[in-house]
């Protein structure tokens, strides 16, 4: 798909894409580490809700 934008305007954004900020590596997605996180939080808390029932 060819670009809408006028040359000079490509041109900026070029520049500023090629900047050092926006050239950070990035670690690979890890969809198991996601749901073990996502787990271990719902099991957390499921805890703590049934430890303050017992509480109260």
């Amino acid at each position: 798909m060819p670009s809408q934008l006028s040359p000079e305007d490509q041109a900026k954004v070029d520049l500023y894409l090629s900047a050092p900020q926006h050239q950070v590596e990035r670690q690979p997605f890890r969809p198991w580490r996601l749901l073990t996180v996502v787990l271990i939080t719902v099991i957390a808390l499921g805890m703590l809700s049934r430890l303050l029932s017992q509480l109260a």
